[in-house]
């Protein structure tokens, strides 16, 4: 939960529908609508990033009461297996080890904006609360869901914003009423994952079929499941918001304590500071834990690990989960929704059993303190 609470935007709701924000669990014990019984609330939709923090929190004391908060400085290939080197100096062996380390060092800054320092041009991602830019003049550049939010919260906080985006047009994602509330037409279209359009949505929420596809075909589902898009509910909070459409930025010039900006039409801005909402590319070599021998020895396509079925690298033992899965299993990896496929198919692989066998009677507490698991 830590970019969740740390590296996100106060005031941001999840993009994701209700039925693929649970976090999974074996017995389908721990997730939103038992966190609401639990603690006898009511959560609003979409649901608020403060509240899906919190969430967090209490998945994690039920499953993982004991968690070791212990900061990894260094991850090293021994003859036995690894050695976690702490930021502490201590250190751990283990034969096996699990890396799911998030998107925090991924942040993808454009190269036209190298020079300039982060005091003018920020990731989105390095704000917590976008109220300090209140009165200022800010460009937020982007066309995805960060973008946009983003864009939404500057302006309620004050600020005087512009977005502009490379796409000709904004898409938002529109929920079709009768496509989604016509129940067995939706069950038919859309997986409960939400992840993709009509009949793709029921692809790629299944890595294990993804997966045997052709690479280009596997290549055009996940571009067109994870394009840049806004959830429509930001509409109304947009309409007070000046969107450039289908231009770029060129280039960046600090001027002061402000910024200028050339776009590709030829056109500038000069305002106190730029936003990017440019997203993030997965680069594993940017997991600065990872030695540099683990990373000459791991096989990567464009910074992505190449994966097999247990979600184990090309170093025997060593498994990623999350986006860095993505090239391997698909879009689905990028999401929460994704969490019950990546715990049981890892879980399976490391076990060597079937998913039947391990859950079968068998408490998730118990489960999350196996030494095998």
């Amino acid at each position: 939960m830590d970019f969740w609470q740390n590296q996100m935007p106060a005031g941001m709701l999840l993009r994701s529908p209700w039925d693929a924000s649970h976090i999974a669990d074996p017995h389908d014990a721990l997730t939103l609508d038992e966190y609401q019984k639990a603690r006898g609330i009511c959560l609003s939709r979409p649901v608020p990033l403060r509240d899906f923090v919190q969430y967090g929190v209490w998945f994690q004391r039920q499953a993982v009461p004991d968690l070791d908060t212990r900061r990894v400085h260094r991850l090293e290939q021994t003859s036995a297996g690894f050695r976690l080197v702490l930021a502490s100096g201590e250190s751990v062996e283990a034969q096996r080890v699990v890396i799911a380390a998030g998107i925090g060092p991924f942040a993808h800054r454009p190269a036209s904006f190298d020079a300039v320092p982060d005091s003018i041009a920020s990731h989105s991602s390095d704000h917590r609360d976008l109220k300090c830019f209140g009165g200022r003049r800010v460009i937020v550049v982007g066309g995805g869901q960060s973008a946009i939010e983003s864009a939404a919260l500057l302006h309620e906080g004050g600020a005087d914003v512009e977005l502009v985006m490379r796409s000709s047009t904004v898409r938002w994602l529109r929920r079709s009423a009768m496509l989604h509330r016509f129940n067995p037409l939706r069950r038919l279209l859309y997986h409960r994952s939400d992840v993709g359009p009509a009949a793709l949505s029921q692809l790629v929420s299944r890595p294990g079929w993804f997966r045997q596809l052709p690479l280009a075909m596997q290549q055009k589902a996940a571009e067109r499941s994870i394009r840049p898009a806004g959830s429509a509910w930001l509409i109304p909070r947009t309409q007070n918001i000046k969107i450039t459409t289908g231009r770029h930025v060129v280039s960046a010039t600090p001027n002061g304590n402000r910024i200028s900006i050339a776009l590709d039409d030829g056109g500038t801005r000069r305002v106190d500071h730029v936003l990017l909402g440019t997203g993030y590319r997965v680069d594993v070599s940017r997991y600065e834990f990872l030695s540099p021998e683990i990373l000459q020895c791991l096989s990567q396509v464009n910074g992505y690990p190449q994966l097999a079925r247990g979600f184990e690298s090309s170093i025997p033992g060593l498994h990623f989960v999350g986006a860095p899965a993505a090239w391997s299993f698909g879009p689905l990896m990028r999401f929460v929704a994704g969490t019950q496929f990546v715990a049981r198919t890892l879980t399976s692989s490391i076990t060597g059993k079937r998913i039947g066998q391990i859950f079968r009677g068998t408490q998730w507490a118990t489960m999350a303190k196996s030494p095998s698991g």
